[in-house]
């Protein structure tokens, strides 16, 4: 039965029991994707170059680059996408991201880059899939938090599990797909749970707004009504993306100019602590009813990460912290806005100011110039920067992004304050809830 179909759950134990599976449902879900998405990062592919570039940098680029382009595809056909059809979709991106790592095998290097290309324009969607299941309820940030701490712990599982293959003799090439194999029954299990998950109650939709899909002329409506406030938030997400894309990355790299090797428990060891963090404070937006105080405190939430940021960045260059703490400070400072944004920022603006429209669309249109900019950066890296000052471009970055942002943060506040009421009847009706 599709989610959509289900009756309302309206006393309190359905409604936490509910809950729970759906947290389960979406973070196994998405923690499985990314045994298909990352462990191949595990790898160093030591002495392989194309041309003056090494091969990790192509692959990853390369990925990343599908990914991005999925983004942008995504905008349009997530945000159409009928609930029904969610389940098949997911599984059939699955299914053809694990093809693509057999060609990555198959194909000899570097012409197997291509198969990273694939895989990366197959799973690019399956966020925003896993997400409308979760949208447009009261307790939503509770659930996608969830969903986004899926991300945060799989990143480094998924990469001890390559480090683990290879160290089983699992060749670099033949990793990614062996290790995608490992994820998929459970995947399965996952997404058959989403399934089951109960559509938005009465409630729900009186407290958040229905979430409908979008015809073009929906989409175009919304973005051009905030457009300056949108564009803000949506410079600041790419700015978050880059930087945490390139730590998850490379974070083998980080690790060695930090001057601890990089077992394959470390990757989850320090990962774990930033995602129980980040999970807490994200989580409690819950009780914040107001949807209106709720945005605002989730731009405040933004602005705390980067403080942290700027605190381990100090605390690296005078040296008073370890290479542990230096990542684990850095990895929450950047999560806390990441995560915010999935999962406050956009789903209280579409609750306070009552428009028409789906936080998949919303998501997708800063996912895609996140990843957008993420590319360019992997590319120009090589043209300008040595990989034995890769912490130290690391770090500039950093300084850059979070005092820019910072800035960005208090002009969008400064504009929503004025273009982010919500109407009067609706406000009634929210404030009933």
């Amino acid at each position: 039965m599709s989610s959509a179909s289900l009756p309302d759950q309206s006393t309190k134990r359905s409604d936490s029991f509910w809950a729970f599976w759906a947290i389960f449902a979406a973070f196994g879900t998405y923690f499985c994707m990314y045994g298909f998405r990352k462990p191949f990062t595990a790898a160093e592919y030591d002495g392989a170059m194309v041309g003056s570039i090494d091969f990790k940098t192509i692959v990853v680029s390369i990925q990343v680059l599908g990914y991005m382009l999925s983004k942008f595809v995504g905008i349009k056909i997530i945000s159409e996408m009928p609930p029904q059809r969610r389940a098949v979709a997911l599984i059939g991106l699955i299914l053809s991201a694990e093809a693509a790592l057999a060609l990555f095998g198959i194909l000899p290097r570097p012409w197997n880059a291509v198969g990273l290309f694939f895989n990366g324009l197959c799973l690019g969607m399956v966020f925003g899939l896993v997400l409308g299941f979760l949208e447009g309820r009261r307790l939503t940030e509770a659930l996608v938090a969830g969903l986004c701490t899926s991300f945060i712990l799989a990143d480094g599982v998924t990469k001890s599990v390559g480090s683990w293959l290879l160290t089983n003799g699992v060749s670099e090439d033949w990793m990614p797909f062996t290790a995608g194999l490992i994820f998929l029954l459970p995947l399965c299990l996952c997404v058959t749970m989403l399934t089951k998950i109960p559509g938005p109650s009465e409630q729900d939709v009186a407290a958040r707004s229905a979430r409908d899909a979008m015809s073009p002329h929906d989409r175009w409506s919304l973005f051009s009504r905030y457009a300056l406030g949108l564009s803000i938030l949506v410079a600041i997400y790419l700015l978050i993306t880059i930087i945490r894309s390139i730590r998850a990355d490379f974070a083998a790299e980080l690790w060695g100019d930090l001057g601890q090797e990089a077992v394959p428990s470390t990757f989850t060891r320090s990962e774990m602590w930033v995602a129980l963090g980040v999970l807490f404070v994200n989580g409690l937006s819950i009780f914040v009813r107001n949807n209106r105080l709720a945005f605002f405190l989730s731009l405040g939430i933004c602005a705390v990460g980067f403080i942290i940021l700027a605190v381990a960045l100090v605390g690296q260059q005078s040296q008073s912290i370890g290479a542990f703490q230096f990542m684990v400070l850095v990895g929450f400072g950047l999560y806390l806005p990441y995560v915010a944004i999935h999962t406050t920022v956009f789903e209280r603006l579409l609750a306070m100011t009552r428009e028409r429209g789906n936080l998949g669309f919303l998501m997708y249109l800063a996912d895609a110039f996140g990843y957008l900019g993420y590319v360019v950066i992997m590319f120009s890296r090589n043209l300008f920067v040595g990989r034995e000052n890769f912490l130290d471009f690391f770090t500039s970055f950093c300084w850059v992004a979070l005092g820019t942002s910072l800035l960005a943060l208090f002009v969008a506040s400064i504009y929503f304050a004025n273009h982010g009421r919500q109407p009067a009847t609706s406000s009634a009706i929210a404030e009933r809830v």
